[in-house]
């Protein structure tokens, strides 16, 4: 057990939520088992939800792809604005219970879950600026004899059904990036949240159907098990299947899409980052720490990797532990928390297991904190070869590795075959510059974390970090098709 220095306190009582989280009526029919949701801290049980069978997932499949195609129900830019706009005051009026219930289902820490719904709700507002900006292109016509009398131009039109599987970690956010864009694209969706965070999805979809979104047009899904989940997948009506979760299973679902599909991929990175010699530690230190171990490290751009210059390693991992040891570990819900639990007893005995069998030294942490937290972990030195070393931990823990060359540190940073975020930290701008234009990544952060983003700018992985490309402006752009249109003129061709 951790000491009362470091854990905060256990209020959880009166604030526990017991909930039935009921499919559309049309699909009531293919349920018959219940997920359970219980809460990742203490196992309270917080919600149940109905699941579907393979043809229940069809019919929700189907439905969307019906909207798509009828003219007449199809979302006009005016109303998907008009939604948005009503949606913002509605999330406004809940964000206190939005962030409360998105603590208690995915244990990030009620301080980070308002961060996280006030993000949400300026996507929103993104999402109105990406509809807004949206346009086409002109296509001279006029460059050769054989175009001579055709004026062109393109427009963009919704590509279709969006089938979408989200992840815990951000169980508000996420749904609004996957769902909304979806709807700002013009697009009918199909959501299924994950199994362990299902109450925050159904919160945005039910404000956002207060805020007028039409039913049907976006569907909550549950599945009996994996396997309905990847057979979905595969289903000719979807034209867009977006996806947040494992490397192992995104590529997986990719190779099931019907011809002609296409997805965008998130999974996570082993995010490395460079510390030289001339780097500021006072400045520093804080934020790799907040990288690290923010949501008990379980995001997928957490810094995981820091090669430290060796004249600095033993300075930087005092400071680091020090750091370490001073978060406070406890209930979500409970104001003083900044580290929440793991989401499962499973996953905090794989970053157990992993931790101790890194043939590494332990500088602070390695220790389970009950009842399902593990203790923010330093490691010096682990073997290059472990699961700590090439895998994503998906946990509090950060490995330290002393460099003496920065070509070194470089090659040791691109040896995995994960390309996302990656830092590095040096007080010359030279030595910056030279590392952001070597390092294997899709964006390099100087002076801070790895874990830092902002809605409005591009972000996903590349090789088998994930594909495409996220943030409301491009993902809506990925989920329309570009048409053109070529008009021959009679008054052109004679003028």
């Amino acid at each position: 057990m951790v000491d009362g220095r470091r854990r905060s306190g256990d209020r959880q009582s009166g604030e526990t939520i017991v909930r039935q989280l009921t499919l559309n009526p049309e699909l009531a029919p293919f349920s018959n088992t219940r997920l359970r949701v219980e809460s990742p801290y203490d196992g309270t049980s917080l919600a149940e939800a109905q699941t579907l069978d393979d043809q229940g997932m069809e019919r929700a499949l189907k439905r969307a792809h019906e909207l798509h195609l009828a003219p007449d129900q199809r979302l006009d830019k005016p109303q998907r604005l008009a939604i948005f706009e009503a949606a913002i005051g509605l999330f406004e009026a809940n964000q206190e219970r939005l962030a409360l219930e998105a603590a208690l289902e995915g244990g990030k820490p009620l301080v980070d879950s308002r961060v996280e719904v006030a993000r949400a709700i300026e996507g929103l507002r993104w999402c109105i600026q990406a509809v807004r900006a949206e346009t086409g292109s002109v296509t001279p016509m006029e460059l050769g004899a054989s175009s001579r009398g055709r004026s062109a131009f393109t427009k963009r039109s919704p590509i279709g059904v969006v089938l979408a599987y989200s992840a815990f970690n951000h169980p508000v956010n996420l749904i609004v990036h996957q769902v909304c864009s979806a709807l700002a694209a013009g697009c009918p969706v199909v959501i299924k949240p994950s199994e362990r965070t299902p109450i925050s999805c159904h919160n945005v979809v039910d404000l956002m159907h207060q805020a007028g979104l039409p039913q049907g047009w976006v569907q909550i899904v549950h599945t009996q098990d994996l396997k309905t989940a990847e057979r979905a997948v595969a289903s000719p009506h979807v034209a867009f299947f977006s996806f947040i979760g494992s490397a192992d299973v995104g590529w997986r679902l990719r190779g099931r899409l019907a011809p002609g599909a296409r997805c965008a991929l998130e999974h996570g990175g082993v995010a490395p980052v460079i510390v030289a010699k001339d780097a500021c530690l006072d400045d520093l230190i804080p934020r790799l720490a907040r990288g690290a171990f923010y949501h008990a490290g379980q995001v997928c751009v957490s810094v995981q990797r820091i090669y430290v210059h060796e004249t600095l390693i033993e300075s930087f991992a005092n400071s680091l532990s020090e750091c370490a040891e001073s978060y406070r570990l406890g209930a979500p819900s409970d104001e003083a928390t900044q580290i929440g639990p793991m989401i499962s007893q499973a996953a905090l005995e794989r970053v157990h297991q992993w931790v101790h069998q890194s043939g590494g030294t332990l500088v602070c942490g390695g220790t389970p904190i009950e009842p399902n937290s593990y203790a923010p972990t330093v490691v010096l030195n682990p073997d290059p070869s472990s699961e700590l070393c090439t895998q994503e931990v998906f946990g509090p823990v950060v490995i330290l590795v002393p460099f003496s060359e920065l070509d070194e540190a470089i090659e040791a940073a691109n040896a995995l075959p994960f390309t996302f975020h990656s830092a590095v930290c040096s007080e010359s701008i030279e030595t910056c510059l030279y590392a952001a234009e070597r390092l294997a990544a899709t964006c390099v952060l100087v002076n801070d974390h790895t874990a830092f983003r902002v809605d409005w700018m591009p972000f996903g992985g590349h090789r088998h970090a994930g594909l495409g490309v996220g943030g409301f402006a491009h993902a809506l752009a990925e989920q329309s098709v570009e048409k053109q249109i070529v008009i021959r003129s009679r008054w052109l061709e004679q003028s």
